[in-house]
């Protein structure tokens, strides 16, 4: 039996295919199954309410699902906030790859933010920072799609160790894919290689990690890789992906 004729059996029992279903049948059927097996398994399901979301480190995500998808809808959130390095890898990406992508902003500019708010808000309150620029602006954006492709990986942090390769993201009430969940970094190192991606070219000046400038610096040799986000804030993620 394929996951189709386990969706198929979902229609016939319910009239419609319930997302829940969908994660619970496809995370089991999936686990171990390649990268692109997991992107045709999207693309097919949910066709053009599928979208990815890149912080433009590098075009990998964008890469493999381009391969599968053209055209795909890219979601990029533009923070105010991006190395010229980032807002430049997203230029380019236009450039090479056969996507839509698409620019998040959050609903203030950073000059508004800064008036309202206070300057510098990302060293005083950084969860309340990431989440006016990049949490909220992301769940606007989502809203007109029925599941999302995410480049997160389990060997990156604890916090990402039991992702799965396709889960129910409660908080926004979609499907969330991670089609490279499994991957270590030997695997992305190989495959960027291997296929000529496009990488931001910060990682080439010790920036295994790019975030926000003001809050992402250089990591020193043997330094755990996400060692340079939110260096002394007690921060490790953004809140997107929890």
């Amino acid at each position: 039996m394929t996951l189709v004729d386990i969706e198929v059996g979902l229609r016939d029992q319910r009239g419609t295919l319930d997302l829940q279903d969908i994660v619970e049948s496809a995370a089991t059927f999936l686990e171990g199954a390649t990268a692109r097996e997991i992107i045709r398994w999207a693309a097919a399901t949910f066709g053009d309410r599928l979208c990815l979301t890149s912080s433009m480190s590098d075009a990998l995500l964008i890469d493999l699902v381009s391969r599968v998808k053209p055209g795909v809808d890219v979601l990029f959130i533009d923070t105010g906030y991006h190395f010229a390095e980032t807002v430049g890898t997203r230029d380019a990406v236009r450039q090479v790859y056969n996507v839509n992508v698409i620019d998040v902003k959050p609903s203030r500019t950073v000059a508004e933010q800064d008036r309202d708010l206070g300057p510098r808000l990302f060293g005083r309150n950084p969860d309340l920072c990431c989440y006016l620029r990049k949490v909220e602006p992301l769940n606007r954006a989502l809203e007109p799609y029925l599941a999302w492709i995410s480049g997160i990986r389990r060997d990156e942090s604890p916090a990402r160790a039991d992702a799965r390769v396709v889960e129910w993201d409660a908080k926004r009430q979609m499907v969330k894919v991670n089609p490279i969940a499994a991957w270590t970094q030997e695997d992305v190192d190989n495959y960027i290689a291997d296929n000529g991606v496009l990488i931001n070219p910060l990682h080439y000046d010790n920036y295994p990690s790019i975030g926000c400038a003001p809050c992402t610096r250089q990591v020193a040799e043997g330094e755990d890789p996400r060692s340079g986000r939110w260096a002394g804030l007690g921060k490790v993620e953004c809140g997107i992906h929890l």
